[in-house]
């Protein structure tokens, strides 16, 4: 089982136009969200992102962008040991998908 975010709230962000394909993100990535396509990283798997920001400070030219802290690392991790879908306690209703 592959671990899972919430669908559709991550903040992540890659400016393809100041990559220059170092492949630092792919490499300090827990989850494997990115990958080097023609020397440009691309991001294959957004929702695989728990935020951790490992991809941001190591990217050399700040060409990625995530607000660490405000994921559902710890949601995403019960769920995967209850195997339920990750639910985090925000007070938030589902319509909102905040987190």
């Amino acid at each position: 089982m592959k671990l899972r975010y919430l669908k559709n709230v991550v903040t992540l962000g890659l400016n393809v136009d100041k990559c220059i394909g170092c492949g630092m993100c792919v490499a300090v990535c827990p989850h494997r969200v990115f990958q080097l396509n023609n020397k440009k990283a691309e991001i294959i798997d957004r929702d695989a992102c728990m935020e951790c920001g490992a991809c941001s400070r190591n990217c050399p030219v700040d060409a990625i962008s995530v607000k660490t802290g405000v994921g559902c690392a710890a949601a995403v991790i019960q769920g995967f040991i209850q195997g339920t879908e990750p639910v985090c306690d925000c007070g938030c209703d589902k319509k909102s998908k905040c987190c």
